[in-house]
């Protein structure tokens, strides 16, 4: 009882940056009953006193709207709290000073306007002022934390906050650190609390099979962004709803790292969270899709959240028309086109999703969750498009050290301690696009050299996934908002594939008789499938069918190695000079595996392995700048070998040991984060099984 009596007295106690930010709302409202009054016909005020008399009024009337259409948002989704939201202020002026007046319906749009001028510039006030910094945010989480306090019962258990700086390479992390452009995460190391290592992903290098790995353990069956399933002739697309649930459905155990008591967010893959918010595969998971539009509604109504949100991310649309527009000027190389597209996206991820992840992170810690996992995607988004070192890309990853000051203040009012964890899923390589070196995409030239009918798909996707993780996971089919962010996300997670050519490439894999490529780009990776086989072709019946393929493949100038299947010796890594025999370890001539590091070998031996595999894998080149072409149109990419994109990061709590060995293989990175989960003591139901577990897959 004196718990909860003091957390009631702490709950309503007023403060001083309360006081403060209810005068500043107050005189925003003023300044804008003013201007109303001004600009606007039957608007009339006695004067400034009368103006602020009828703010304080507007204030305490939004406020008791604010509680009811919070809720109200909760079952229409978020774009339904904005316009609640806003409606909501407009209801507010319109009862205080209209509504007295008796207006007649002509009067009726005079008074919207009204509401609309005094909304915005109260609004716009209130963020000038405070809202508009990182600090504001951060005092904001730390208020709700004050006022609604969590008793969790093992609070001596410390929780794990583990944050995914998506595609962040070792050497840019390094870099920054020693530069002190990323304060949060150079203050950690240089202070000693954190440590930062460098972990190898295996090939492919890219977020599916990275966060499977990671959180579930196991990196077999996906060997790129996009697949063929052979014996379906489905075509697998790693952010489209419906297959993420099934892809983590096939690989799943029960055992992944977010099992006990666990919050997904952001992410592609649920680890086996109980909660899972904005998560690709648990997209329509009822009470998550609920507590993620109350977490949404709550921080879309306040000033910190929808116009910080919206003002930011009209900032960075023109900031991204202005460097793409100077990147152009200035002829950086390597470049690719960035179009309004990008910019909406960029505008997304950075000037709301962002946010929207901090915020939903927070209340997950407020709560005293176990184990929380966040996929930050922003630095990974702009660098395919800037390149990895660019100042816009450098800046995405800032504005994620931002976010990691804020969770951690939330964390020292956690109901638990908690432990952060920083690592990227992959690294990215640079360089310019195989298109734009050459002349032709990977698609075209497979279809050149077969005489042979192709289906490409080359665009990028990752960027736009995280956006439609928050669009489909407050869609839905019962009012007219989710139905209409149903269609939204039907649309962002088209593919690259045109309705008639996704319809031509199945009627292909169920055995029409037409020769057809099905040719993916996954970074600098490309996967060539035959349609319509039901098993992987070997070179030599490449070799009777399309007999120029694989040797124009592997004699082109930017492809640095071809990896088929071969009946005498399995899988081969075929180069201009030469050929590696990965299942023997035998190099005949000149190895073309040799420049790709000393882990190829056995990277590309187990992706060729793979049932998934395609016919031809096809690596592009990496020249001497250490750059490689990418088969996407992307000037910073991942998925192949080459380059820094096999070069993760990992910034741990000192108290939290690595292995003195590098760790190799996200499924790797799985065993040692679920071994600090159990020393801290997490997991206890689960310890039998997981050892288990671990030695079968070393078996």
């Amino acid at each position: 009882m004196v718990g909860a009596a003091a957390g009631t007295r702490s709950r309503w106690r007023l403060r001083r940056g309360d006081l403060g930010r209810a005068l500043l709302g107050l005189i925003g409202g003023t300044l804008g009953l003013v201007l109303a009054s001004w600009v606007l016909p039957g608007f009339d005020l006695a004067g400034w006193e009368d103006a602020l008399r009828t703010a304080v009024l507007v204030a305490a009337i939004g406020a008791v709207l604010r509680v009811l259409l919070v809720e109200g948002a909760v079952r229409l989704g978020w774009v339904g709290t904005i316009l609640l939201g806003l409606l909501g202020q407009a209801l507010a002026v319109w009862l205080v000073v209209y509504a007295p007046k008796g207006l007649d319906a002509a009067e009726l749009g005079w008074a919207l306007l009204a509401s609309w001028i005094v909304a915005f510039v109260s609004t716009f006030f209130v963020w000038v002022a405070t809202a508009g910094t990182d600090d504001a945010v951060t005092a904001s989480l730390l208020r709700r934390a004050r006022r609604h306090r969590v008793t969790v019962a093992d609070p001596d258990v410390p929780g794990i906050l583990f944050v995914q700086a998506d595609g962040v390479p070792y050497p840019v992390l390094d870099w920054c650190v020693r530069a002190g452009t990323l304060p949060t995460l150079s203050r950690w190391i240089r202070g000693g609390s954190h440590r930062a290592v460098e972990w190898r992903p295996k090939l492919p290098a890219t977020t599916p099979a990275s966060q499977m790995g990671i959180l579930h353990g196991t990196i077999d069956g996906i060997p790129a962004f996009r697949w063929v399933d052979r014996p379906t002739g489905k075509v697998y697309v790693a952010n489209r709803p419906a297959d993420a649930a099934a892809i983590e459905a096939m690989h799943s155990n029960g055992l992944g790292l977010l099992a006990d008591d666990g919050v997904s967010i952001s992410n592609l893959f649920t680890g086996d969270a109980a909660s899972a918010y904005a998560t690709m595969s648990a997209v329509g998971r009822g009470h998550e899709t609920r507590e993620s539009r109350r977490a949404l509604s709550d921080f879309l109504s306040r000033p910190a959240g929808f116009t910080r949100s919206m003002s930011r991310a009209f900032s960075e649309i023109a900031r991204e028309r202005f460097q793409a527009s100077r990147a152009r000027r200035r002829d950086i190389r390597p470049r690719v086109h960035r179009g309004w597209s990008f910019a909406l996206e960029r505008a997304g991820l950075v000037g709301v999703v962002r946010d929207l992840n901090t915020t939903l992170v927070a209340d997950a810690m407020l709560k005293g969750r176990r184990s929380i996992y966040v996929d930050f995607v922003d630095y990974d988004a702009v660098a395919h498009h800037a390149g990895i070192l660019q100042p816009e890309s450098l800046d995405a990853l800032a504005g994620i050290d931002a976010a990691l000051a804020q969770l951690e203040a939330v964390a020292a009012v956690a109901p638990r301690k908690y432990h952060i964890v920083v690592l990227s899923d992959h690294g990215q390589s640079q360089g310019a696009i195989f298109a734009d070196r050459y002349g032709e995409d990977l698609a075209a030239l497979v279809s050149r050299l077969s005489d042979t009918a192709t289906i490409g798909a080359g665009d990028n996707a990752e960027g736009s996934g995280a956006l439609n993780a928050m669009v489909a996971g407050n869609a839905d089919q019962d009012t007219v908002v989710g139905r209409a962010l149903d269609r939204a996300s039907d649309r962002i997670t088209a593919d690259s594939f045109d309705t008639q050519e996704s319809d031509r490439a199945q009627t292909n894999a169920e055995g029409a008789a037409q020769e057809q490529f099905l040719v993916f780009g996954s970074g600098n990776l490309g996967l060539v499938y035959v349609a319509g086989e039901q098993h992987r072709l070997t070179s030599e019946e490449l070799a009777t069918r399309f007999p120029a393929l694989v040797p124009g493949l592997v004699a082109h100038p930017g492809v640095g190695f071809v990896v088929v299947d071969t009946l005498e010796h399995g899988p081969v890594a075929l180069g201009p000079g030469g050929e590696h025999r990965v299942r023997d370890a035998v190099v005949v001539g000149v190895d073309p595996l040799a420049r790709f590091g000393p882990h190829a070998p056995e990277f590309v031996l187990r992706a060729a392995t793979m049932a998934e595999a395609p016919d031809i894998y096809v690596n592009s080149l990496i020249d001497d700048l250490d750059e490689v072409a990418a088969f996407e149109g992307l000037v910073a990419c991942h998925g192949g070998l080459g380059g820094w994109q096999d070069r993760g990061m990992v910034v741990h709590p000192a108290d939290l040991e690595m292995p003195e060995e590098m760790v190799v293989g996200a499924d790797a990175l799985h065993g040692v984060l679920v071994g600090w989960l159990e020393g801290l003591g997490h997991r206890a139901d689960l310890v039998g099984h997981d050892r288990a577990h671990r030695s079968g897959a070393r078996a």
